[in-house]
Formats: structure tokens, C-alpha cells, sequence
């Protein structure tokens, strides 16, 4: 076990390494069939989806095809066209790359085949919004559900009945060809109607529970968007046109976190897995998780092993004040608050993609310092909690963790090491 200065690079590594495993060039290829005789369209959408063409270009050589990343997350490749748009709220950029995408599909035969690479963030790089329904209009419902705290379940299926390419609608604008999407989860329970909302994958949501969703969240929107709702296309299970549709996830977060979980192992910590399909308010959580580790280190016995909480899955976080923040690291600035600067309890919280909430910041590490350092430096960490500033709160303190773009996204990677 490294001596306690060097606790929060272990916890880094343990993370580097679940990113690592996650990398669509380690892990695609070994699901990909041989390429198929005739016409191949590649296409896809999401944080890892360039970096998953430049794996399928690798293994395939040069192909047709259009997928769409956040910015700064393009790679190099030699035959699919990669389009940059905006994430998380969609911009004409996403609009505009995903209309192509759909005359791409259109007017395929059955004898053509289409390799969709789909993960999270697909939901606001693929953006089609439904008739009637404006690039702003969706935007602003794009913006009013991350700030509500709503799960991601929710906030997919009312994105998915707000749109003319989700819920299994672009498979079924390339029907008749057939189709294999491999897909990246960075959802809870790795449903892959939910990864990025499901474009490829039949829905059975109704727009009765699009709507009650708009109520229970208090999404305000015009009356003729609601209307909308009542023309949904998205796509029954059952319809014919996903008949010739396979949909395969090849990494999730339990793959991840286990990894991240060997690594500890051999170096003689204890890890306990509290799961990888965690949700719920990020604050909320960091509370309870900060209660297992006081508990733990209270009955710890000289010569005991270290302990690890390890979770996966999604937190969210409520908008309260104009802070800029995330949901992880949220978790650590509420986890350090509720740890008092507990004596050898540290901890790493960082989104898989290298962005927490809307900022180019992963997350933030803890250490028993973390409060006596801020308060120091001027700062209240509980106000800072207030306004929902952690990602600021950590940078005048030099908490945060700063990847930059990871090209993979298997959501959020949480560790608490005790003792």
C-alpha cells in the first residue's frame, strides 16, 4: 500500500485504469464481424463515437459514414467524416450534422449495412427535434432538465418523444438494411433504450409519461410543445422496422470499476463494491457514503486492511445557485463537509468522459485536508455547497482533476479509501 502522501495519486490510478479499460481501442474490435460484402455505412453519436470509428477504421480500413462528438473530443480518421457539436445542450451544429445523418440512412437497401456506434452523450449531439418543435425550444428543455435533478431515465424519455432520431427512430429511417450497434453504457442498469436515448432501440414510454415528466420536474414549456408530445414517432419494440436491428453493449461501468477493483486488491486494500448503477442527489449520497466510512474507520483495528468504498452509475444535482459545478464534484465537497477532515479518509470522485455537470473538469479528490486548506484560503465550503460551486470551491484549492478529453464514457467513478 503507497504511504498516505501518495493516497490520492492511488486513487487516481485507480481511475486512470477504469478509463483505460473503457477505451473503444482497446475493447471495440473484438465485437466487430467481419466487414460485410456491399454498401457499409458507419454512423454514431456520442462522447467515445469518434474515437469508435477511428477503432472500427482500424480494424475495417477506410469507410463511409458520419458520427457526431462533443468538441474537442475528433479523431483522425480516414473515410467517416467526424462532426463536432455542442454537449450537453444541442447547438445548430448538432442539428444540422444529424439531418445529414439522416439523408445518409434514407434510401437504403436490404442489402446494405449500417454499424452504429452509440454512447452517452448522444442524447444532445444527436438532435432532431419533433415537428413543430424549435432548435431553441429544445435547448431550453435540454437546460431546464439537467438543472431539476431529474434521473437520466426521465430526462431520455422526454428527449426521446421531443425527437424525430431517438427512441429507436434512426433505425428505423434505415430500414431495411440491417444493423449492428455497439454501444458504450453510461446509464444505471446499462439499458440501452436509455444510452443516449436510445436511438437505435424500441421505446414502449408513451407521450402520457413524457408529459407527466414535464409536470413532476416543473419543465415549463409552451403549450404547442407539449402538443408535440402527442405526435411522437418514436418507435414501439415490436415494429417490424427494428426487426433486423442488433443492439450490443461491449463496455460498461461494471467492467471499469472492477478493474480499478483488482488493482486495489493487489496492493492489499479491502474493496467493497456498492454498485455501479448508483443515482440519486449527489449531496445526498456523499452523506451516506461519508456515514460507511466514519463506521468503518471507528471499528478499524491496528494491522486492518484498507478499506475502499468503490461506485459507479449517475448522481445529479439540483440547481440552486449560479455556482459552477458538477455532480462529482458535488460529492466531494459535500463528502468533505460531512467528514469533518477525518484522519485517514480520502477520496476521488470523476466523470469517465474528463467533463463533471458542463465544465472541462473530470471531478476532485478529498484528503483530511481538504476543509483546514479552504478555510485558510478564505473560503466556506458550505456556502460553496449552497451555490452549487464545487468546481470552484476545488480549483482555488487545488483539488481538481483534470483529464481533458478521455474519448470513452462509462459514467461516473467514485472511491473512498479508508485507513
Amino acid at each position: 500500500m503507497p504511504r498516505p502522501f501518495d493516497r490520492p495519486a492511488f486513487l487516481r490510478r485507480l481511475f486512470d485504469r477504469a478509463v483505460e479499460v473503457a477505451d473503444p481501442m482497446r475493447s471495440l474490435a473484438a465485437h466487430l464481424p467481419e466487414k460485410p460484402p456491399g454498401r457499409v455505412v458507419v454512423i454514431g453519436a456520442g462522447k467515445a463515437s469518434a474515437r469508435m470509428a477511428e477503432a472500427v477504421e482500424s480494424a475495417w480500413g477506410p469507410c463511409e459514414g458520419l458520427v457526431i462528438t462533443r468538441y474537442g473530443y475528433g479523431r483522425p480518421t480516414r473515410g467517416v467524416e467526424i462532426a463536432l457539436a455542442a454537449h450537453p445542450v444541442p447547438d445548430a451544429a448538432g442539428a444540422e450534422a444529424t439531418a445529414r445523418m439522416l439523408e445518409l440512412v434514407s434510401g437504403l437497401g436490404e442489402g446494405d449495412f449500417v454499424l452504429a456506434l452509440v454512447s452517452g452523450g448522444a442524447s444532445a449531439l444527436l438532435c432532431a427535434p419533433a415537428e413543430g418543435v424549435s432548435l431553441a425550444e429544445k435547448q431550453a428543455v435540454n437546460a431546464a432538465l439537467l438543472a431539476s435533478g431529474a434521473p437520466i431515465s426521465a430526462m431520455n424519455t422526454l428527449r426521446k418523444h421531443l425527437s424525430r432520431v431517438k427512441g429507436g427512430q434512426l433505425a428505423a429511417a434505415a430500414w431495411p438494411a440491417k444493423m449492428l450497434a455497439l454501444i458504450i453504457s453510461d446509464v444505471p442498469g446499462d439499458d440501452p433504450a436509455f444510452i443516449g436515448s436510445g436511438p437505435t432501440v424500441g421505446d414502449a414510454t408513451t407521450p402520457a409519461e413524457a408529459e407527466a415528466i414535464l409536470d413532476r420536474w416543473q419543465i415549463g414549456v409552451p403549450a404547442h410543445v407539449r402538443a408535440a408530445l402527442g405526435r411522437s414517432g418514436v418507435v414501439a419494440p415490436s415494429d417490424p422496422r427494428l426487426a433486423r436491428v442488433e443492439n450490443r453493449i461491449f463496455a460498461a461501468p461494471a467492467q471499469s470499476l472492477e478493474a480499478a477493483a483488482e488493482i486495489a486488491r493487489a496492493e492489499g486494500v479491502e474493496v467493497r463494491s456498492l454498485g455501479d448503477a448508483l443515482e440519486g442527489e449527489a449531496r445526498e449520497v456523499a452523506a451516506a457514503q461519508a456515514r460507511m466510512a466514519l463506521e468503518i474507520a471507528a471499528a478499524r483495528r491496528p494491522g486492518d486492511a484498507p478499506v475502499l468504498l468503490l461506485s459507479g452509475g449517475e448522481l445529479t444535482v439540483t440547481r440552486r445557485g449560479d455556482g459552477v459545478g458538477g455532480p462529482n464534484a458535488e460529492f466531494c465537497l459535500a463528502l468533505a463537509l460531512a467528514l469533518e477532515g477525518a484522519a485517514g479518509i480520502h477520496a476521488l470522485a470523476c466523470d469517465t468522459d474528463g467533463v463533471d455537470g458542463a465544465a472541462e473538469v473530470a471531478g476532485a479528490v478529498v484528503t483530511p485536508d481538504t476543509l483546514a486548506l479552504a478555510r485558510a484560503k478564505g473560503l466556506d465550503p458550505a456556502a460553496a455547497l449552497a451555490a452549487n460551486d464545487a468546481h470552484g470551491f476545488f480549483g482555488r484549492i487545488g483539488g481538481q482533476v483534470v483529464t481533458g478529453p478521455t474519448l470513452t464514457n462509462v459514467n461516473d467513478f467514485r472511491a473512498v479509501l479508508i485507513g
